[in-house]
Formats: C-alpha cells, structure tokens, sequence
C-alpha cells in the first residue's frame, strides 16, 4: 500500500486477544513516529470471531485467508503464551512474507543489543548493552533489561519486570508482573515466575517458582 508516496508494508495480527490490541496501539504508535506499516486487521481461527472489530481492525478470517494472500503480508503473532507463539510460526511460517521485529519508539535499546524475528519490545522499555532477545520474545511495557542477559525464543515478560546483569531466561518461561531477577540468575526452559517474585537463585527447567525471595512450589515431576 502507498500514502503519501510512502510505500506501506501491510501486516496482519494473528490474534484477537487483549494482547492483540496493545499490538495493534504498538504499531499505530510506531507509524506515528515513522510511517512503516499497513495494519491490515486480526486473525483468529475462531470462525465465530470473523467480522468482529476491535478498535477500528475488524477479523479477517483465519489460517484461511493467509492460504488466499499467500506471500502478501507480514504477520505479528499477538498472543501472550509462548506455545501460541510457537504453533501461530509453524503454521503460516510458509505463507507470510515474514515476522517482523515490532519495537516500540519508546522502548530505549542499546544499538549492542537487538531482538530477534517475531519478538514485541512494548513502550517504556530500557534494554541496555549485549543483551539477546531471541525469536519471538514479547518484553511488556515498562521493563528493564542488564548487560549480557539473555531472553530464549517465545519466552513472556510481563509488564514491570527488571531482569538484571548475565540473567539467562529459557525458552518459553513467563515471567510474572513486577518480577525482578537479579544479576547471573539462570531460569530454565519451560518455567512460572510468579508477579511480584524476586528470583535470587537458579530456577531448574519446567518449575513454578513464587515469592521473595522466589522458592520453587511446582516442579514436572509434581504436576
């Protein structure tokens, strides 16, 4: 699409969740600082969703109409689950033109830093210096981030988490609100942390850890 003699790359959002919608503000916000974008609606694979509207976008369909504008748009994945994440690249992977990193012009990144394909890096957000952010990390609003962490692919961090110096956060962990890692933390793949909590030790893969400072209340072996 092209307005104003600028050439828009339309996009569609994969989702119709609360989350799709601060997506969709995301990028409204980011083609008011620079217009890069053609919102063109929501996904939802819920056939009784189609046609429904949230803040001006309506439902286009579902995998359907990805299979009809094959190679026509690029695709964000706005669902808050990383396994979400993860099924939404698999199935469209092949009928996208691709996934964009979504970053917002008020998150404040290093230019040592950077986020990997897929990945929503919201408003309010300080990324400093060596830090990897893998596919398809969504980084809420208003988190912080230290030197030489790394954030694993499809991993969630909720709104207000501070992640500091040579953290480590395996893949597909959600990190709770107003979560705070300290400095050389390793949590492991597949992991809760609760809002609030203050992980200061390691965290083994596939645990539910809670509290100050977080211990682990639920691990694999006890689901």
């Amino acid at each position: 699409m092209k307005k104003r003699g600028i050439e828009l790359k339309d996009i569609v959002i994969y989702g119709f969740g609360g989350f799709a919608g601060e997506l969709a503000w995301l990028i409204e916000d980011i083609n008011q600082n620079r217009q890069e974008w053609n919102l063109l609606g929501f996904l939802d694979d819920n056939a009784n969703n189609t046609g429904k509207e949230k803040n001006g976008y309506k439902v286009l369909g579902g995998g359907e109409w990805l299979v009809q504008h094959r190679n026509e748009v690029f695709c964000a994945a706005g669902v808050g689950n990383g396994a979400s994440r993860k099924e939404i690249f698999e199935k469209t992977k092949d009928m996208v033109l691709g996934f964009p990193a979504i970053i917002h012009p008020a998150a404040k990144i290093s230019r040592h830093s950077g986020a990997g394909s897929g990945s929503i890096i919201c408003a309010g957000c300080i990324i400093t210096v060596n830090v990897k952010i893998r596919d398809f990390v969504i980084v809420n609003l208003g988190c912080t981030i230290g030197h030489d962490a790394i954030l694993d692919d499809y991993t969630t961090v909720a709104p207000g988490v501070h992640i500091s110096g040579n953290a480590v956060i395996g893949k597909y962990s959600d990190i709770g609100t107003g979560a705070v890692v300290i400095q050389n933390v390793k949590i492991g793949d597949g992991c809760v942390i609760g809002a609030a909590a203050a992980v200061v030790r390691d965290i083994p893969d596939n645990c539910t850890a809670v509290g100050v400072p977080a211990r682990v209340i639920k691990s694999q072996e006890t689901q």
